[in-house]
């Protein structure tokens, strides 16, 4: 890309992995803001840059947090809702929207390891859900952007004592720490050699 990305925005910032991923970028000196629905979830001890209240489908509150950004981050989820729902990927088209607009290239987004399988071999309670990320990884593909799409396994919330592995285009491993998958989101911003993949991870397999 054309500069480092210093300013960055997260959407999704509350989340369990927006979360670890705030708090890795602006470890990392970033200049991060957040896009959030309710502040209120918010820790009082991480500090962003900026904080942006809005819905993720409301165009016009997308947009005022892309502009002046130099690349998105997108950690987008339902938490324990697995229902039929499209707002994942309708918000995406609105960051994607924004992006567009405010001239902004270098985007990663965390879906799903389960865009990798069969579908017939996704457990069932997941299948909406899925179906919903399928939709997301569409319209990337469908954009001009520079995206980099996360597919995490299983995420775990403790700590990783082992190195981890990325592989584009192909899964790895069964799980991965939420804290190497901030790193990786953060990373892969910089990451030239993942620009228009999927992303596998994981770690090695213990004999």
């Amino acid at each position: 890309m054309e500069k480092v990305p210093k300013k960055i925005v997260i959407f999704g910032a509350t989340g369990n992995t927006g979360l670890v991923t705030t708090e890795y970028a602006i470890k990392n000196g970033y200049e991060v803001s957040v896009f959030i629905r309710d502040p209120a979830k918010l820790p009082a001890d991480l500090k962003p840059h900026k904080v942006f209240v809005g819905d993720v489908l409301n165009q016009e509150n997308v947009d005022s947090a892309i502009e002046g950004q130099d690349a998105v981050v997108v950690t987008l989820g339902t938490r324990t809702d697995l229902g039929p729902t499209t707002v994942l990927s309708e918000g995406l088209k609105n960051i994607i929207n924004g992006m567009v607009k405010h001239h902004v290239k270098r985007i990663t987004c965390c879906i799903s390891a389960f865009l990798f399988w069969e579908r017939s071999k996704v457990p069932e309670m997941y299948i909406p859900v899925t179906e919903d990320h399928e939709r997301m990884l569409n319209v990337l593909k469908a954009s001009d952007r520079e995206w980099v799409a996360l597919f995490p396994p299983h995420i775990t919330s403790e700590p990783s004592n082992q190195p981890y592995t990325l592989k584009n285009d192909k899964p790895y491993g069964r799980m991965i720490s939420k804290y190497d998958l901030a790193e990786i989101m953060v990373k892969c911003l910089t990451d030239e050699e993942r620009i228009g993949h999927t992303i596998g991870m994981g770690y090695e397999p213990k004999s």
